[in-house]
């Protein structure tokens, strides 16, 4: 059983595991992470790699579980982020194709951070052609030696899956400004590469 935190445009290795799992799940009930994938997501602009950032509300305190965790409506982070988006994304060879089926993310509200997640999730796996049903924990789950990747999947830390990541290149927009850069957000690869992303997970 694979073991993955919710996340925000997961990014490639969140579905290498699923597609290589027997089976997986989403742990619903461990406490919400700052500077994680579960609220944010990096993508490659004509700037260069670009991290994008869901703001959540903490006034419940740190003891809510990350299913509870509100998202914080204060400030039109989905207008920025969806701004940022079609500007990275909007010559690569599918984002016309696509972008429909994100463009009301970001425009409804949601109001959790876990439900906003699970919807895009939803969405992406059934875009790169996975089954899209999705299990979560009835429980948190202690230390889990197999297949646990709720702290290995983290922008701070080196990929576990690092030299897939550096062999599986397909093409980049910015590519021949900042060379290839690996393990963004997956809509980076199903934007450019399109029916054929699942061949690179």
């Amino acid at each position: 059983m694979a073991l993955l935190t919710t996340a925000y445009l997961p990014p490639v290795d969140y579905f290498r595991v699923i597609a290589r799992a027997d089976k997986w799940e989403i742990e619903q009930w461990e406490k919400y992470q700052k500077q994680s994938y579960r609220s944010r997501c990096h993508i490659l602009s004509a700037n260069g790699p670009l991290s994008l950032s869901i703001p959540v509300d903490r006034s419940g305190g740190h003891s809510v579980p990350i299913k509870s965790i509100k998202v914080d409506h204060s400030v039109n982070w989905q207008k920025t982020h969806w701004g940022a988006i079609v500007s990275a994304y909007q010559s690569s060879p599918f984002f016309e194709y696509y972008k429909e089926d994100f463009r009301p993310f970001y425009e409804n509200r949601a109001e959790t951070l876990f439900e906003f997640n699970t919807s895009l999730t939803k969405l992406l796996l059934d875009l790169l052609g996975l089954p899209s049903e999705i299990s979560f924990t009835d429980s948190f789950k202690g230390d889990n030696p197999t297949d646990d990747f709720r702290f290995s999947i983290h922008p701070k830390k080196i990929s576990p899956f690092e030299e897939e990541n550096k062999k599986g290149r397909y093409h980049q927009v910015f590519a021949h400004k900042f060379g290839f850069k690996d393990n963004l957000s997956v809509i980076d690869l199903l934007f450019n590469e399109g029916p054929e992303s699942l061949r690179y997970l």
